[in-house]
């Protein structure tokens, strides 16, 4: 061994001691002379963990909507939207865009399209379009959204190519973007980042978060990363909009999970969302970051000084919305379920629009039910 890394004589038998002992170490003698006891090291310096819990407790969420009237509540929607867009940053999609098709399967009941769309300064959206067949007028769309998963939009579209996948799809019935084609509407199911597709090697990730690594990243180039997938949300909205196709007038969102979670954000930012279905995203970012929380693709900076999902929730009203909770879903804290809905339903009231709130709380983990969004959809979108 070189003798500049050989240990000293004096140093033979000792602990090794880093550089947080040391400190512990050389301050303890100034605690004793000063006459005043050491305080254990937890207290006097909490663990990073400790005191994000402790401030998460206690967020301002200083918009919260504390009035009872009509026009109490639209006016802090309008000012609860503008700090919304404010921490999200750049979200709209681009105005044009080029398509290309890169395949087109056919089935009895409806088609299936692959598309990519392209804009300048954005990057290129995967999606699949599916469109019912059997009638030529114009009908209701869908954008739907999905869930965590390394499958992307796949499962939601009902790409099934595996024995294994196809079980797996009907278990927790992910497909439901083909489930909706089936029942009349025109639905476009994006691809988020990062995940299909959008995703690079998983295994480059070391086991690490690719949401909140890809978060990290997008940060040091000025982007949120919920923002970009709330953009491409919104893009796949557009693409059905302006489609001859569908009835501009008539089109809704739906999601599960972190599909859920952008469903709700889409339908609060854009009003011309007529309906939400947002399946096992009751939870909130408060309870969330209560414990070791990396899922970058959710999080806006700076949300629990002003709100939280209940208040992004409430600038869906009073337009119709309704909650998948499961039972069973492990994602689900029950003891936040009844005040976070407590809030949600105070803006829905305010507006006259109790009835347009619906929460169907069904015997299940976390999955897609829809034997209540079924009909909640075709009540008002009548496919």
């Amino acid at each position: 061994m070189s003798s500049r890394f050989a240990p000293r004589p004096h140093m033979i038998g000792l602990p090794m001691i880093n550089r947080r002992s040391l400190l512990k170490y050389s301050l303890a003698p100034l605690a004793y002379a000063s006459g005043v006891a050491a305080e254990p090291e937890d207290q006097r310096a909490p663990h990073v963990h400790d005191r994000i819990r402790k401030e998460a407790a206690e967020a301002a969420l200083s918009m919260r909507f504390n009035g009872s009237s009509d026009a109490e509540c639209r006016e802090w929607q309008k000012l609860f939207h503008s700090k919304l867009e404010e921490l999200l940053g750049p979200y709209r999609p681009p105005q044009r865009w080029k398509t290309t098709v890169e395949d087109t399967v056919e089935f009895d009941d409806h088609k299936r399209e692959s598309l990519i769309l392209e804009a300048e300064g954005h990057p290129a959206l995967p999606l699949y379009l599916l469109s019912p067949k059997g009638r030529t007028e114009r009908r209701p769309g869908i954008v739907a959204l999905h869930g965590h998963g390394p499958l992307g939009h796949d499962l939601v579209a009902g790409v099934d190519p595996t024995p294994e996948l196809r079980r797996h799809m009907e278990e927790g019935k992910f497909d439901y973007g083909r489930r909706l084609v089936r029942r009349g509407y025109v639905v476009a199911v994006p691809c988020f980042t990062p995940f299909g597709r959008r995703l690079d090697d998983p295994k480059a990730y070391g086991g690490t978060d690719a949401c909140g690594v890809s978060f990290v990243r997008m940060q040091l180039l000025g982007k949120v990363l919920m923002a970009e997938n709330l953009r491409d949300a919104l893009w796949a909205f557009e693409l059905l909009a302006r489609r001859s196709d569908t009835d501009a007038e008539r089109i809704g969102c739906v999601g599960l999970s972190y599909g859920g979670r952008i469903t709700m954000l889409a339908a609060a930012m854009e009003p011309r969302i007529k309906i939400a279905v947002i399946s096992g995203a009751l939870n909130v970012m408060q309870e969330r970051i209560s414990i070791r929380y990396s899922c970058g693709a959710q999080v806006i900076p700076g949300l629990l000084k002003y709100g939280d999902v209940p208040e992004i929730a409430s600038l869906i009203a009073p337009r119709p919305a309704l909650w998948e909770v499961g039972t069973r879903d492990s994602l689900m804290v029950k003891d936040w379920i009844a005040p976070s809905w407590k809030r949600i339903r105070k803006a829905y009231v305010a507006l006259g629009a109790g009835d347009s709130l619906e929460m169907d709380s069904f015997d299940g983990a976390h999955r897609w039910n829809g034997d209540n969004a079924y009909p909640f959809l075709a009540a008002l979108l009548k496919p």
